[in-house]
């Protein structure tokens, strides 16, 4: 019956951090490393906040937790990168052409 059992309260496990200055070394490593690196800026879901994903002109890419649209804007300014909202543009097809060549030859990466 359970009459004296305590109820199991719900908790919210967040699975989300906030971008840390490792995050934003990260990405600013990135951008200096390679060629025509551009931003995608990526909407905060339920499980993530808002992301940055940098791609560069061979469809290298990375992505990281950035302080939502105006701190990835700010980001992309400052590193002086053109910077795209990813619900308009879409993803570029040089990185799926890029993730199709590491599936196919993962020991080149």
């Amino acid at each position: 019956m359970g009459l004296f059992r305590r109820r199991k309260q719900a908790r919210v496990v967040g699975h989300d951090r906030a971008a840390d200055r490792a995050d934003l070394e990260h990405l600013e490593t990135f951008v200096r490393t390679r060629r025509g690196v551009e931003a995608y800026i990526e909407p905060r879901t339920t499980v993530t906040e808002t992301t940055v994903m940098l791609i560069a002109d061979d469809g290298e890419w990375t992505r990281r937790r950035i302080d939502g649209p105006d701190g990835a804007r700010r980001f992309a300014y400052r590193m002086a990168i053109p910077v795209y909202d990813v619900r308009l543009m879409g993803y570029p097809q040089r990185m799926r052409d890029f993730n199709e060549r590491r599936k196919r030859r993962p020991d080149l990466y």
